[in-house]
Formats: C-alpha cells, structure tokens, sequence
C-alpha cells in the first residue's frame, strides 16, 4: 500500500475492506509529490484538516469523515513517519520530529493549495494528541490560514501544575533501553488500541489500526514521538507555541473541545486548563469515551463538528 507521487495505487476493493475496514475507498488516496506523504481527500465544501497522533494515523478518523464529507471538504495526512506517509530515516537528516512534522504541513499546504484547487485561508484544524501542538505551532507561524479550531484530547501549552505523563511515556522517554524493547515489540501502538478505548475495538480494526507499523523498520516515528515529549516547560520545544512575530495568536478563533473523560493520559487537569486559557471555548465532556474519542463517540463527536462548521462565523 504505497505510492510515490500523485494517486496511491488501487488495491483489489475487497482485499481492502478486509484490511482496512471503514476506511475510505482508494479513489480517495493521495500523494504529496516528492515528499511522499499520503494524506485522504474526500468531500466537498470548506477546507477541514485532521491531524491525528501517537501511534495512531488517518484510519482513526474514518468514521469522522465519513459523517463529514457530506458537508466539508475533508483532508486526513499521515504525518511524515506514520501510517501510509514515507517513513522517516535518520539519513534524511530531519533535526528533530516536531521540525520534520512541520516542515511536512508546510510541504501539505502547498500542495493542495497549488494543486489540488483548495483555498489558501479558511481551514478547519481538528487535532488529536500529537497532531494538537503540531497542529497549534503550524497554525501560530502561518497566521491567517485557520480559521476555526478543534481540539480533542491533546494540549497546545507547557504542562500545567497537578498534570504529570503516566509512569509508562516516562520510562520510554526517559529510558533508551525501555525504548528500545518497545520499538522492538510495537508495545506502545499494541496497548494503545486496547487501554485508548472505551468500548473495545472489533479485532479486525484493531489489526487495521497496528498494520502501518508490523515491520520494525516501519515504526521508528512512533517510539520517536514519545521520546521527544517535553520534561518540563522550561523545554525549548514549547517555543514552537511562541514563535516570534506570529500574530496576537489563536486564542480569539471559535474552538469546539470535545473530551473523552477516560484518557489515562489527557486528563481533566488538561481539559481545565483549555477552559481557563479560552473562556469563549464550546466544552463537551464524553463520560465513557476514551483517549480515541472519534472511536468511542464517532457519531456524536461528528454532528458536533458537523454543527460547529455551519455555525462558527
């Protein structure tokens, strides 16, 4: 399943629906040209962008986007190093994932700009987890573009007091040989599709889920990612939330949060601490969902976006 410019090639229909189960069909697979990443297009209407986390890629939004095409044009990458995207080797060079992840937005924009005919400005951020301050620093050095902001179980400003990661991110990110052994076992993204869910997933998604990562080469963003999770907000990678001259900032778009009250790792300190920093924010608590909130509250969470794109100015 991979491509290197322009269309992603089209798998046998049922071969994919066996591995990819409510994934949206080939005809809506992309390629940045050069670059490599692939990204889904579907839908028509105002420009919505969906940037996932850690380990997760564009699989988890399909239920998302399939209640939202109707009504938006949606886009879902594979950040650089996950999923269907060219996987990251340390002999391209890349500084760092946070500048390789940005420096692959900049490479995405352009592209459906130029050439896929979608509106330089007016765009709809939905961000997960990783995607959140990725999704928050892009926007802060591209003022203009974004228009609207969702956000849903992630983060966007340095760790507030009474927040600490789980015993587990810290071993693997302060540890090497912890590391390590979870590169080499796929321990994080095997727990993930367990513990990040409410209502446990089918087998068959749950296998559609890990399939970008079954091969140890294929993996290293995702153990990178946690790794490069800031020790404290003295951390210089929160300076990509404070970029000079970006603008007065974010905090007067419209901003839909939708929470999944279940998160071992986003918990409600992090939740508070979005209502205290955007006031005007519209709040929707999901008692019973869990990290992957567009999983345990697809339908939901979708007639809220839904929603909020017809009714944010």
């Amino acid at each position: 399943m991979t491509a290197r410019a322009g269309h992603a090639p089209a798998p046998d229909a049922a071969a994919l629906a066996r591995l990819l189960p409510g994934y949206p069909a080939p005809r809506h697979w992309r390629r940045v040209p050069v670059t490599g990443q692939h990204y889904l297009d579907l839908g028509s209407g105002p420009p919505v962008l969906f940037l996932h986390g850690n380990p997760s890629w564009s699989y988890v939004w399909r239920a998302l986007l399939r209640r939202l095409s109707p009504h938006a044009r949606c886009v879902a990458p594979d950040l650089p190093g996950f999923g269907l995207s060219r996987h990251l080797r340390p002999a391209d060079g890349i500084p760092d994932p946070y500048e390789a992840q940005l420096e692959g937005l900049d490479g995405l924009h352009r592209h459906l700009v130029r050439d896929a005919g979608l509106p330089e400005r007016g765009w709809t951020f939905v961000l997960h987890d990783w995607g959140g301050p990725l999704g928050i620093a892009w926007a802060l050095r591209n003022p203009g573009v974004v228009a609207r902001l969702v956000v849903c179980n992630t983060l966007a400003f340095p760790f507030p007091d009474g927040f600490r990661l789980p015993f587990y991110l810290r071993w693997i990110r302060d540890h090497r040989p912890v590391a390590e052994f979870v590169h080499a076992t796929n321990a994080f993204a095997r727990v993930a599709v367990h513990a990040g869910v409410h209502r446990p997933l089918p087998p068959t998604e749950r296998r559609a889920f890990l399939r970008p990562y079954a091969r140890r080469q294929e993996r290293r963003a995702v153990t990178d990612a946690v790794r490069a999770i800031p020790r404290g907000p003295a951390d210089p990678v929160w300076r990509l939330l404070d970029p000079p001259g970006a603008g007065p900032g974010l905090t007067e778009l419209p901003l839909l949060i939708g929470w999944g009250m279940r998160d071992p790792v986003f918990t409600p300190v992090l939740l508070e601490e979005w209502a205290r920093r955007h006031p005007h924010a519209v709040i929707h608590r999901f008692p019973d969902a869990g990290h992957f909130v567009m999983e345990d509250a697809a339908a939901e969470l979708s007639d809220l976006i839904r929603d909020f794109l017809q009714g944010a100015p």
